[in-house]
Parts: structure tokens; sequence; C-alpha cells
């Protein structure tokens, strides 16, 4: 997809005819509300967070990854010692 900056969709609009402003202007706001009214991402939505309450949810999601894998730990020690090509 082609990049495309803010001063040359500006460059378009000022070589419009003014009786085609209306429509243009109709279009980008048209544009916009659809952008806004589109939901944000879960990623989008973490990245909008204040850096302390990011950090806070990443600590606590720590937490619980350390709790799964010292449960899991002798089911995983095995079957990281498992030769792999033999099962192959």
């Amino acid at each position: 997809m082609l990049t495309i900056a803010y001063s040359q969709v500006q460059e378009l609009v000022m070589r419009l005819p003014v009786k085609k402003l209306p429509l243009a202007y109709d279009l980008l706001a048209s544009l916009v509300e659809e952008k806004e009214a589109e939901p944000l991402s879960p990623q989008i939505q973490f990245m909008l967070l204040p850096l302390a309450e990011r950090r806070h949810l990443m600590a606590q999601q720590a937490e619980k990854m350390v709790t799964y894998y010292e449960q899991s730990a002798v089911e995983r020690q095995a079957w990281q010692m498992e030769d792999f090509s033999d099962a192959y």
C-alpha cells in the first residue's frame, strides 16, 4: 500500500474547484467518523495506557507466567530432554 502524506492530500484539496469542496469535505468527514467508530485493538488500547499502569499489568502477567511454568516444570523438562529425531 502506498504511503500518502498529509501534504499530498492538502495539495489535492487546494487544486479542487470551489464547487467540489463541499463534496470533498463530506467525504473526508465521513472517513474520519468511520475511523473514530472503529474499536481500537487490544494492543493499541494497552499502548495508550500510562506507562506506570502498563508496567503494573506486565508485572502481574509475569507473576502468572512464573506460577504456570513452576507448575509444569517437570513435564516441560521431560519433553525438552526428548530426542525429537527419534519421533520422526
